[in-house]
Protein backbone atom coordinates (compact mmCIF):
# COMPACT_ATOMS: atom_id res chain seq x y z
CA UNK A 1 0.00 0.00 0.00
CA UNK A 2 1.21 3.33 -0.56
CA UNK A 3 1.82 6.16 2.04
CA UNK A 4 0.00 8.99 2.20
CA UNK A 5 1.39 11.35 4.35
CA UNK A 6 -0.19 14.64 5.68
CA UNK A 7 2.21 16.84 7.70
CA UNK A 8 1.35 20.31 9.44
CA UNK A 9 -1.40 21.11 6.54
CA UNK A 10 -3.07 23.90 6.77
CA UNK A 11 -5.65 24.90 3.51
CA UNK A 12 -7.16 28.41 3.69
CA UNK A 13 -10.02 29.57 1.21
CA UNK A 14 -9.67 33.94 1.71
CA UNK A 15 -9.84 34.41 5.61
CA UNK A 16 -11.74 31.06 5.90
CA UNK A 17 -9.52 28.55 6.98
CA UNK A 18 -10.83 25.42 5.92
CA UNK A 19 -7.64 22.90 6.90
CA UNK A 20 -5.99 23.54 10.30
CA UNK A 21 -2.83 21.76 11.24
CA UNK A 22 -3.58 18.27 9.61
CA UNK A 23 -1.19 15.18 10.42
CA UNK A 24 -1.92 12.27 9.15
CA UNK A 25 -0.25 9.01 7.22
CA UNK A 26 -2.45 6.59 5.76
CA UNK A 27 -1.44 3.51 4.79
CA UNK A 28 -4.14 1.45 4.73
CA UNK A 29 -5.96 -0.49 2.07
CA UNK A 30 -9.74 1.10 2.35
CA UNK A 31 -9.41 4.25 4.40
CA UNK A 32 -12.83 6.10 4.69
CA UNK A 33 -13.07 9.87 5.81
CA UNK A 34 -16.41 11.60 6.54
CA UNK A 35 -17.30 14.94 8.49
CA UNK A 36 -20.05 17.18 7.56
CA UNK A 37 -20.31 19.88 5.05
CA UNK A 38 -17.56 22.47 5.27
CA UNK A 39 -15.70 19.94 7.36
CA UNK A 40 -12.53 20.15 5.19
CA UNK A 41 -12.97 16.61 3.72
CA UNK A 42 -13.12 17.38 0.22
CA UNK A 43 -10.21 19.80 0.38
CA UNK A 44 -8.36 16.62 2.08
CA UNK A 45 -8.79 14.13 -0.58
CA UNK A 46 -8.04 16.56 -3.33
CA UNK A 47 -4.84 17.29 -1.91
CA UNK A 48 -3.74 13.83 -2.42
CA UNK A 49 -3.65 13.88 -5.80
CA UNK A 50 -2.59 17.53 -6.07
CA UNK A 51 -6.08 19.05 -7.14
CA UNK A 52 -5.46 21.43 -4.10
CA UNK A 53 -1.89 22.64 -2.95
CA UNK A 54 -2.16 23.12 0.99
CA UNK A 55 -1.28 26.86 2.21
CA UNK A 56 1.07 25.31 4.83
CA UNK A 57 2.53 21.95 5.74
CA UNK A 58 2.95 19.05 2.96
CA UNK A 59 1.10 16.47 1.00
CA UNK A 60 3.45 12.99 -0.07
CA UNK A 61 2.39 9.90 -1.59
CA UNK A 62 5.29 7.69 -1.17
CA UNK A 63 7.62 10.75 -0.27
CA UNK A 64 6.42 12.64 -3.74
CA UNK A 65 5.37 15.74 -3.01
CA UNK A 66 1.72 16.52 -4.04
CA UNK A 67 2.55 20.41 -5.39
CA UNK A 68 6.11 20.00 -6.68
CA UNK A 69 5.63 16.61 -8.01
CA UNK A 70 2.09 17.12 -9.06
CA UNK A 71 2.50 14.77 -12.06
CA UNK A 72 3.84 11.97 -10.93
CA UNK A 73 1.70 11.78 -8.20
CA UNK A 74 -1.23 11.74 -10.58
CA UNK A 75 0.12 8.70 -12.49
CA UNK A 76 -0.04 6.74 -9.12
CA UNK A 77 -3.76 8.58 -7.89
CA UNK A 78 -6.76 8.48 -9.61
CA UNK A 79 -9.56 10.76 -8.38
CA UNK A 80 -13.39 10.32 -8.79
CA UNK A 81 -15.64 12.92 -8.51
CA UNK A 82 -18.83 13.19 -7.08
CA UNK A 83 -20.48 13.82 -10.35
CA UNK A 84 -19.22 11.77 -13.39
CA UNK A 85 -20.05 14.52 -15.94
CA UNK A 86 -17.35 16.59 -14.64
CA UNK A 87 -14.93 13.80 -15.67
CA UNK A 88 -16.42 12.46 -19.21
CA UNK A 89 -15.10 14.23 -22.25
CA UNK A 90 -15.02 12.37 -24.89
CA UNK A 91 -18.45 11.07 -27.19
CA UNK A 92 -18.22 7.82 -26.90
CA UNK A 93 -17.95 4.96 -23.84
CA UNK A 94 -14.50 3.42 -25.36
CA UNK A 95 -13.27 6.72 -26.44
CA UNK A 96 -13.81 8.18 -23.26
CA UNK A 97 -11.52 5.47 -21.91
CA UNK A 98 -9.03 5.19 -24.43
CA UNK A 99 -8.66 9.25 -23.98
CA UNK A 100 -7.35 8.15 -20.28
CA UNK A 101 -4.41 6.35 -21.90
CA UNK A 102 -3.18 9.04 -24.59
CA UNK A 103 0.00 9.70 -23.12
CA UNK A 104 0.55 5.91 -21.64
CA UNK A 105 2.84 5.47 -24.57
CA UNK A 106 1.33 2.41 -25.70
CA UNK A 107 0.63 1.14 -29.45
CA UNK A 108 -3.19 2.00 -30.77
CA UNK A 109 -3.41 -2.04 -31.06
CA UNK A 110 -2.17 -2.06 -26.93
CA UNK A 111 -4.98 0.85 -26.14
CA UNK A 112 -7.69 -1.18 -27.55
CA UNK A 113 -6.87 -4.05 -25.94
CA UNK A 114 -6.48 -2.03 -22.69
CA UNK A 115 -9.75 -0.76 -23.30
CA UNK A 116 -11.51 -4.04 -23.65
CA UNK A 117 -10.57 -5.38 -20.92
CA UNK A 118 -11.57 -2.56 -18.94
CA UNK A 119 -15.01 -1.73 -19.90
CA UNK A 120 -15.65 -6.08 -19.55
CA UNK A 121 -14.25 -5.34 -15.69
CA UNK A 122 -16.92 -2.91 -15.58
CA UNK A 123 -19.85 -4.00 -17.20
CA UNK A 124 -19.64 -1.95 -20.04
CA UNK A 125 -18.80 -3.89 -22.81
CA UNK A 126 -21.84 -3.97 -24.53
CA UNK A 127 -21.73 -0.13 -24.29
CA UNK A 128 -18.64 0.61 -25.87
CA UNK A 129 -19.96 2.83 -28.73
CA UNK A 130 -23.08 3.93 -26.63
CA UNK A 131 -22.92 7.89 -26.21
CA UNK A 132 -21.75 9.22 -23.11
CA UNK A 133 -24.31 11.35 -22.34
CA UNK A 134 -27.04 9.38 -22.91
CA UNK A 135 -26.02 6.73 -20.02
CA UNK A 136 -27.99 6.32 -16.99
CA UNK A 137 -26.24 7.83 -13.82
CA UNK A 138 -25.09 4.76 -12.51
CA UNK A 139 -23.48 3.85 -15.83
CA UNK A 140 -21.56 7.20 -16.11
CA UNK A 141 -19.96 6.94 -12.45
CA UNK A 142 -18.76 3.41 -13.47
CA UNK A 143 -17.42 4.73 -17.04
CA UNK A 144 -15.81 7.78 -14.46
CA UNK A 145 -13.63 4.91 -12.66
CA UNK A 146 -13.10 2.79 -15.74
CA UNK A 147 -11.42 5.54 -17.01
CA UNK A 148 -9.59 6.17 -14.15
CA UNK A 149 -8.43 3.07 -13.33
CA UNK A 150 -7.37 2.00 -17.14
CA UNK A 151 -4.33 3.50 -16.47
CA UNK A 152 -3.39 1.53 -13.33
CA UNK A 153 -2.99 3.43 -10.13
CA UNK A 154 -2.29 2.41 -7.27
CA UNK A 155 -4.60 4.25 -5.15
CA UNK A 156 -8.03 5.85 -6.42
CA UNK A 157 -9.55 8.94 -4.23
CA UNK A 158 -13.71 8.99 -4.39
CA UNK A 159 -15.04 11.73 -3.21
CA UNK A 160 -18.64 11.28 -2.37
CA UNK A 161 -19.51 8.59 -5.78
CA UNK A 162 -22.91 7.60 -4.71
CA UNK A 163 -24.55 11.35 -3.25
CA UNK A 164 -26.11 11.64 -7.00
CA UNK A 165 -27.19 8.24 -7.55
CA UNK A 166 -30.65 6.39 -7.17
CA UNK A 167 -30.47 3.68 -4.42
CA UNK A 168 -29.99 0.65 -7.23
CA UNK A 169 -27.01 2.69 -9.23
CA UNK A 170 -25.43 3.67 -5.42
CA UNK A 171 -25.42 -0.09 -4.34
CA UNK A 172 -23.95 -1.01 -7.77
CA UNK A 173 -21.24 1.70 -7.49
CA UNK A 174 -20.70 1.14 -3.56
CA UNK A 175 -20.28 -2.88 -4.60
CA UNK A 176 -17.69 -2.02 -6.91
CA UNK A 177 -15.98 0.06 -5.16
CA UNK A 178 -15.60 -2.27 -2.21
CA UNK A 179 -13.92 -5.61 -4.74
CA UNK A 180 -11.53 -3.21 -5.97
CA UNK A 181 -7.75 -4.34 -5.36
CA UNK A 182 -6.45 -1.02 -5.44
CA UNK A 183 -6.52 1.24 -1.88
CA UNK A 184 -9.34 3.22 -1.46
CA UNK A 185 -9.33 6.32 0.13
CA UNK A 186 -13.43 7.48 0.17
CA UNK A 187 -15.10 10.36 1.68
CA UNK A 188 -18.92 9.61 2.37
CA UNK A 189 -21.84 10.59 4.00
CA UNK A 190 -23.04 7.06 3.39
CA UNK A 191 -21.78 5.36 6.54
CA UNK A 192 -23.10 1.82 5.22
CA UNK A 193 -20.21 2.34 3.07
CA UNK A 194 -17.62 1.89 5.36
CA UNK A 195 -18.46 -1.40 6.68
CA UNK A 196 -15.43 -3.78 6.60
CA UNK A 197 -12.98 -0.44 6.32
CA UNK A 198 -9.74 -0.70 7.79
CA UNK A 199 -9.89 2.69 8.91
CA UNK A 200 -12.13 5.95 8.99
CA UNK A 201 -10.95 9.71 9.77
CA UNK A 202 -13.69 12.06 10.91
CA UNK A 203 -12.97 15.77 10.18
CA UNK A 204 -15.14 18.59 11.96
CA UNK A 205 -14.11 22.16 11.21
CA UNK A 206 -10.56 21.33 9.58
CA UNK A 207 -9.26 19.37 12.55
CA UNK A 208 -9.10 16.11 12.83
CA UNK A 209 -11.54 14.79 15.99
CA UNK A 210 -11.73 10.96 15.78
CA UNK A 211 -9.99 8.04 13.87
CA UNK A 212 -9.89 4.65 14.22
CA UNK A 213 -11.85 2.10 12.90
CA UNK A 214 -15.44 2.19 12.22
CA UNK A 215 -16.32 1.22 15.08
CA UNK A 216 -14.54 3.48 17.39
CA UNK A 217 -14.73 6.23 14.41
CA UNK A 218 -18.50 6.14 13.35
CA UNK A 219 -19.84 7.05 16.79
CA UNK A 220 -18.07 10.24 17.33
CA UNK A 221 -18.81 11.79 13.68
CA UNK A 222 -22.73 10.41 14.21
CA UNK A 223 -22.42 12.61 18.14
CA UNK A 224 -21.58 15.35 16.46
CA UNK A 225 -24.62 15.26 14.28
CA UNK A 226 -26.89 15.48 17.10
Amino acid sequence: MAEISFRGVQHRYGDRVVLGGVDLVLTEQRVGIVGANGSGKSTLARMINGLISPTAGSVTVDGLDTTSKGREVRRRVGFVFTDPDNQIVMPTVAEDVAFSLRRSGLSKPEIADRVTQTLSRFGLAGHADHPTHLLSGGQKQLLALAAVLVTGPDVIVADEPTTLLDLRNARMVSNLLGSLPEQLVLITHHLHLLDGFDRVVVLDRGQVVADGTPAQALPVYTGLLE
